[in-house]
């Protein structure tokens, strides 16, 4: 291993140990167990040697924004079986196929149309794919996501077909908001999500929280944080 690549492998194994102790410092100040939240490497424009690097370490879960560009990870990674990948960005109807084809877990359902597609492509071969809702908890009009009165709808038709798997919520919060902002934003989610939960009993996921706003998000029930640039550095232009 030549220098540069020892730098790069040691940033990284700090990196990947420094967000490690972050969430489980999280989850001790609120008294939740160090293992109700689960950590999501997000590896979008990284290559497959980044994901093949965070897997020695443990990390076995990664999201990908873009279809493309995950299938060609999922494909060079084919040898590491135990890879769970989600796909986290928008979808549209003509993609729909390879989602269901290759992921395991899809964060950002937002449309029965989509729902219904990825039922009837999903392999028979493959376990249902695992869905969280993509809610517009602050209702930005740049932002994909149902608002909150749509979701129990949306979840019913989920719920209704066999070869999709309803696991909760996932949300993208302003960017911008206050810290008061944000806390009534993640109060409403957290309380979204535990109303789901009464009525599905599959559900167990709340997505919520990313590199800047990690410790918030696991005071407010997040279960599962997505993390990307604290992991792998800045994303190259």
């Amino acid at each position: 291993m030549n220098p540069e690549t020892q730098e790069k492998s040691n940033s990284m194994s700090a990196r990947f140990q420094l967000v490690s102790a972050q969430i489980d410092a999280a989850c001790e100040e609120c008294q939740r167990p160090q293992n109700s939240v689960k950590l999501l490497a997000v590896s979008k424009t990284k290559p497959a040697t980044d994901i093949a690097e965070l897997y020695q370490y443990g990390q076995r879960a990664f999201g990908e924004n873009y279809v493309q560009e995950g299938i060609e990870k999922i494909n060079e990674l084919a040898a590491l079986t135990d890879l769970e990948w989600h796909f986290i960005g928008p979808l549209q109807s003509n993609k729909t196929k390879d989602v269901a084809e290759h992921f395991t877990w899809m964060q950002s359902l937002d449309r029965e149309k989509i729902a219904r597609r990825l039922n009837d492509q999903r392999p028979l071969s493959l376990p249902p794919l695992q869905v969280l809702i993509q809610v517009n908890i602050d209702d930005e009009e740049s932002k994909s996501g149902v608002a909150l009165a749509n979701i129990a709808a949306l979840a019913q038709t989920v719920e209704d077909l066999p070869r999709l798997t309803l696991r909760g919520l996932m949300a993208i919060p302003a960017a911008n908001a206050t810290a008061e902002q944000q806390a009534q934003s993640y109060s409403t989610l957290y309380d979204a999500f535990l109303e789901l939960q009464q009525s599905h009993p599959t559900v167990d996921t709340l997505s919520l929280g990313m590199s800047n706003d990690l410790e918030a998000a696991v005071r407010h029930g997040s279960t599962m944080v997505r993390i990307g640039t604290a992991l792998f550095g800045a994303r190259e232009k």
